[in-house]
Formats: structure tokens, C-alpha cells, sequence
């Protein structure tokens, strides 16, 4: 690949039935959701990322969350299997992307759950979150699947957010910012800092100082600008309300 890969998934027409866990359930705007999207989409094509659309699964309401599916780490894509049953049939059309990569397959397998959005990599290391979606079990056999890129994996307890992911993510300089009231457990990372919006703690790294986020959270965008990152901020309130965020919107695959 001579430039880095997203993979998307378009927001299908069921998305306001998305499954949620710890919050209220609010109407969505499927319309402005479709809009958001391709807004995020242009965000990335304009930092320079190709995209690689995953084919729809118009029954499958949380689909869009494609991050969930499956787990890329240099030439290998690792398959998850949700611990929400419901959401297992995502899988199928993203397989069938990542083979057009030509990477190469493995799995989580029964009884093992993994949701890609527990796994947050940064500094040789995979913190993954135990928690409703993802078990021991799944941990263990990532491991095993990382075990030749020298990845060390950490569990990390997840009870107050759905995943990892929605409760924190790291910075290019390996930072760790996560919303504090649902971070279970701060000091399993060797470099965590409080943001003070939510939606500050969800950024996706673009480029070695150019991070994408949520514009719900002005001032913590502000301050990574003066710490000299690149930042840019895309409306995905609509995604918010289903538990979502930057980071699920798209895997990331460098070549």
C-alpha cells in the first residue's frame, strides 16, 4: 500500500435500533448521520488516507462501527467476535475487505469475545478492555495472535463504558486521555492525563503530529493544539448517541 488505508462501513438504515449500554436511548437523525459520515470520510481522504469502503449490512444497525470487527496489526487482520451476539454478522463483509488487502486471517474463537474497540495499542503495548464485550479468553488468544510482532497485551477492567475505546484512547507522543468518571483503572497506563470533555478522550491518530476528533469538545481540542498537534474535529453527535465515537468510525491500516 503506498499511502495508509481506512476501511469505512456506511450507516445503514437501522441505525437508530443500535444496541445501547449505559446510556438513555435518544432519537437519531438518520439523514444527518449520512452526512456526518461523509464528513468524517472527507476528513480522512484530506489527511492524505485512502479508503476502502466495507460493503453495507443494512441489518446489522451497528454495522457503522466498524473498528469493532476485526483487529489489524501489520500484516494481520485478527477477526473478533463480539460479546453481543447481535453483532457477530458484522464480521463477514469485513473478512472479505481485509482479504482485498491481501492480509493475512486469524480469529477469535468460541468461547472467546473480542470487540475491536477494547484494543487501544500505543508504545508496543495492546491495553484491552475486559468487560461485557470482550472476555479472558479473547485476550488471551489476541495475544497469542500478536506474539510475533513483540506486542505486549494488558487486560485492562472496563465496567463504566462500553469499550476501552469509549473511555480512552492515547495520543501520538503515547499519552493516554480518557474522560475520568468511566476509566476503571488510570494507572495501567504509564502516561494517563484527564481531559475535560467527554469527547475529548476519543482521537484518532492521522499522522505523527496530526490527531482527528469529535467537535463536541472544544477546549480539549484547543489544548492539544498547544501542545503542537495538528487537530481536526468533525460533528458525529449523532454517533455519540449510540455509544459511538471517531475512533469506531474506521480501522486503520498502515502499510
Amino acid at each position: 500500500m503506498s499511502r495508509p488505508v481506512a476501511l469505512v462501513r456506511r450507516p445503514g438504515p437501522h441505525l437508530a435500533e443500535g444496541l445501547l449500554t449505559h446510556l438513555q436511548r435518544e432519537p437519531v437523525d438518520l439523514d444527518l448521520a449520512r452526512e456526518q459520515w461523509q464528513g468524517y470520510r472527507s476528513a480522512l481522504r484530506a489527511a492524505d488516507w485512502e479508503l476502502l469502503e466495507v460493503e453495507p449490512a443494512d441489518d446489522c444497525p451497528d454495522a457503522v462501527f466498524v473498528e469493532d470487527a476485526v483487529v489489524v496489526h501489520g500484516d494481520v487482520a485478527v477477526l473478533a467476535r463480539s460479546g453481543a451476539v447481535a453483532r457477530r454478522a458484522e464480521s463477514e463483509g469485513v473478512e472479505r475487505a481485509v482479504r482485498e488487502l491481501g492480509l493475512r486471517i486469524a480469529r477469535i474463537e468460541e468461547p472467546g469475545t473480542l470487540d475491536g474497540g477494547d484494543v487501544l495499542r500505543t508504545g508496543g503495548t495492546a491495553y484491552v478492555g475486559l468487560g461485557g464485550r470482550t472476555n479472558g479468553v479473547g485476550i488471551s488468544q489476541l495475544a497469542g495472535h500478536l506474539r510475533e510482532f513483540g506486542v505486549r497485551v494488558q487486560a485492562v477492567p472496563v465496567t463504566r463504558a462500553l469499550h476501552l475505546k469509549s473511555a480512552c484512547t492515547a495520543l501520538p507522543d503515547g499519552t493516554v486521555v480518557g474522560w475520568g468518571p468511566v476509566v476503571d483503572d488510570k494507572g495501567a497506563f504509564p502516561a494517563y492525563e484527564d481531559v475535560p470533555e467527554e469527547g475529548g478522550a476519543h482521537v484518532v491518530v492521522l499522522g505523527e503530529r496530526h490527531v482527528l476528533m469529535a467537535a463536541s469538545a472544544p477546549r480539549t481540542a484547543e489544548s492539544y493544539r498547544r501542545r503542537g498537534f495538528q487537530v481536526t474535529e468533525v460533528d458525529v453527535s449523532e454517533f455519540e448517541k449510540l455509544e459511538g465515537c471517531v475512533t469506531c468510525l474506521s480501522v486503520r491500516v498502515r502499510g
